[in-house]
């Protein structure tokens, strides 16, 4: 039952609006003057303070000033009761931090909405706040896993979980760049996920209990911590936000690959190898200044793309003429950024 405290000083609008709240099934607390008003507040701890605003002793203003200074009532909303209409009045509370007024005389009706809307705004305030509890406690408890973990070293091209294998692991990608990709009965490659700093992988099979059904492989020099599968799963036993981090994870990896499915059956060549370049610098670009350049291989390129390595060479040339891209050995610099999303959109 919400509890509700009502200061006003005059005895009989106390009494006649303390009953229509009971009737809605609110606890109700009451106080005749606003320096007892404060004082219930602080005892009984409310969810919602209705309080007049000319009293004697402490005005309704004052009330709420003395709210909002106490910690232990910190957030909870407070509507103004009040004959005054005059909109210097009402712009003076609301700077102040009211939540609302109700214009003496009202309605059961007008009553009971404004509380009910105040009750919900107040109820979505405190769930937003325990998101970002539950998001600052999720950080800290998988910042502490990490530190307590084996962080290993991987060369350019070197595997560090291959598809169709058991998974032991957690990968959390540390420092580098990896790419996971699916090899065909023919020996083709498609590359299907690129990770940086900051990313988990290996995470889908250990949730679905299942094979590896990619091969994860390092671009470059790269860091990497390993969880155990056992540390894993106790962190998701025991904590709901690791546990929802990981759902949306996936639900968003699930995303991606319909999208790059829809990609590699329907889109031109030209518009594949402008978002496959694209995709690279959104991952891997650090910083938002200068022109992007990675250092990749003609293969990687094309296996991202769903294409020949010829067929890209090609494209890669027509978007050297067309300077959109500059080419220097084993780099690709992109240089009009604006108009390979033109093409991909």
């Amino acid at each position: 039952m919400k509890k509700i405290l009502l200061i006003e000083d005059n005895q009989e609008i106390l009494e006649n609006t303390a009953e229509i709240l009971e009737l809605a099934g609110y606890e109700v607390y009451t106080a005749s003057e606003g320096r007892a008003g404060v004082a219930a507040a602080i005892d009984c701890h409310p969810d919602l303070i209705i309080s007049d605003i000319m009293m004697p002793v402490l005005d309704g203003y004052g009330v709420l000033h003395l709210v909002q200074k106490n910690p232990g009532l910190t957030g909870t909303p407070l509507i103004f009761l009040t004959a005054k209409t005059d909109r210097s009045d009402f712009r003076k509370g609301m700077e102040m931090g009211a939540d609302d007024y109700i214009t003496k005389p009202f309605t059961d009706t007008e009553l009971l909405n404004a509380v009910e809307t105040r009750l919900k705004k107040a109820e979505r305030a405190k769930v937003q706040n325990g998101d970002i509890a539950d998001s600052e406690k999720q950080e800290h408890t998988l910042k502490e896993l990490f530190e307590n973990s084996v962080v290993d070293k991987y060369k350019r091209k070197q595997i560090i979980f291959t598809e169709g294998n058991h998974p032991q692991y957690l990968f959390y990608v540390v420092k580098g760049k990896v790419k996971a990709f699916k090899t065909s009965e023919y020996g083709k490659e498609l590359t299907v996920g690129l990770y940086a700093a900051g990313d988990f992988i290996g995470y889908t099979a250990l949730l679905e209990e299942s094979t590896y059904r990619v091969t994860a492989e390092a671009l470059e020099e790269t860091e990497i911590a390993i969880i155990s599968r056992k540390d894993f799963f106790d962190l998701i036993d025991s904590n709901s936000a690791v546990a929802m981090q990981f759902i949306r994870i996936l639900a968003d990896k699930n995303n991606q690959k319909a999208e790059q499915m829809v990609q590699l059956a329907y889109d031109s060549l030209r518009k594949r190898v402008a978002n496959a370049l694209l995709l690279l610098q959104h991952k891997f670009k650090s910083g938002s200044e200068g022109k992007f350049t990675i250092k990749i291989t003609r293969e990687e390129l094309a296996n991202l793309s769903g294409t020949s390595t010829e067929s890209l060479i090609r494209t890669l040339s027509d978007f050297r003429s067309e300077k959109l891209i500059a080419i220097h050995g084993g780099d690709i610099e992109i240089l009009d950024k604006r108009k390979l999303e033109n093409m991909v959109n």
